[in-house]
């Protein structure tokens, strides 16, 4: 069977949504079905966000985005993101009647109330509730919307989704992130903790920046923010993006994963540090918490200091890496996307226009 996977974050981007598409194609193609994506890069009128070059917003993408649609003829349509593309595939697929599932993969109306407030953060609350008005109505229309967790299903119902919400786990290639000896870091003080991810506003990366450590500090990934961070942090090792072996080197020569982030929906980084032995940090958050349930795996507390100290204490590499292998598993994520994505929409949901 095809289908037309329509994400406003497709390469060149670098992130957790653009991963999880690559990997899910894969597993695609594995089960015998033709896939296509439909991403900025197709589309001629696009332009970088102003905060963020390395993000490109299509502008009036119908027209271009239908006669794709037409031409692929898919079986089923699934829409990863809420950005103008997301909009215009909603917007063809409602015309049309075309059922189609989404995914919540970012906390939109977090990342929209951050940006927009920054100015009056007394804002906050006011733009955030919008943020979740248009996070409401984009996915109520969908005929099921794929979420990482339980928890983050459960924001979701509280926010007024009605829509069905299925499960859509993510993997880790187990021949690049496994136990080993680590080869990097051998100079620097220990304990060595490690931050890997975009180093943007909303990934919190400067409480890990300012938190006191005695002993070493490597931030790996590239974003908005890096420029900044190198000048304010000139004692914290900067490596930029790092992928495959090399970035699993880092996992592996590095004592303690660090994550800051209160606003991830999950964080494949997570559990490719733990499949490299690595206990994690961080708070008590979704995305986290739903993977850290053993102190064997870390630690998670409001203080981001004592969850280093405690997550040193009680993580234990064997057990890590036997969870990931245990727990996630991209050809898992494949069957949870497949089993759902090609099935007729539910006779008793009202799709909102």
């Amino acid at each position: 069977m095809k289908i037309l996977i329509v994400s406003d974050a497709w390469h060149p981007q670098v992130n957790g949504v653009v991963r999880t598409y690559e990997h899910l194609l894969v597993e695609m193609e594995k089960q015998g079905h033709e896939t296509m994506v439909l991403g900025p890069t197709d589309f001629r009128f696009r332009f970088p966000i102003p905060t963020y070059k390395e993000i490109e917003i299509v502008l009036f993408p119908y027209k271009k985005l239908r006669q794709s649609v037409e031409e692929f003829k898919p079986d089923a349509m699934h829409i990863a993101t809420e950005g103008p593309l997301g909009w215009a595939a909603r917007r063809y697929c409602l015309k049309k009647k075309i059922p189609f599932t989404s995914c919540y993969h970012s906390q939109f109306p977090t990342y929209f109330a951050m940006r927009l407030s920054k100015p009056f953060p007394k804002s906050f609350d006011f733009f955030h509730e919008i943020g979740v008005g248009v996070i409401r109505r984009f996915h109520n229309a969908a005929d099921g919307t794929f979420v990482t967790t339980k928890s983050m299903s459960e924001e979701l119902k509280n926010w007024g989704i009605t829509t069905p919400i299925f499960p859509l786990t993510r993997g880790i290639n187990p021949d690049i992130f496994k136990p080993g000896e680590g080869t990097l870091f051998k100079d620097l003080p220990g304990p060595v903790a490690l931050y890997v991810g975009r180093l943007a506003i909303e990934k919190n990366l400067e409480e890990f920046l300012e938190m006191p450590w005695q002993g070493s500090k490597v931030v790996v990934g590239h974003g908005p923010e890096e420029e900044a961070y190198r000048k304010k942090y000139p004692d914290i090792s900067f490596l930029g993006k790092k992928v495959g072996d090399d970035l699993a080197d880092c996992y592996r020569s590095s004592d303690l994963f660090v994550f800051p982030s209160y606003t991830d929906t999950f964080g494949i980084v997570i559990i490719e540090a733990l499949a490299c032995g690595l206990p994690i940090a961080a708070h008590d958050v979704i995305g986290p918490k739903d993977i850290i349930i053993q102190p064997e795996l870390g630690a998670l507390h409001e203080d981001l200091e004592q969850a280093c100290h405690k997550a040193l204490e009680t993580g234990d590499p064997v057990f890590c890496a036997n969870h990931v292998t245990e727990n996630y598993s991209w050809a898992k994520a494949g069957e949870q996307f497949s089993s759902k994505v090609f099935k007729s929409p539910p006779e008793h949901h009202q799709r909102e226009g």
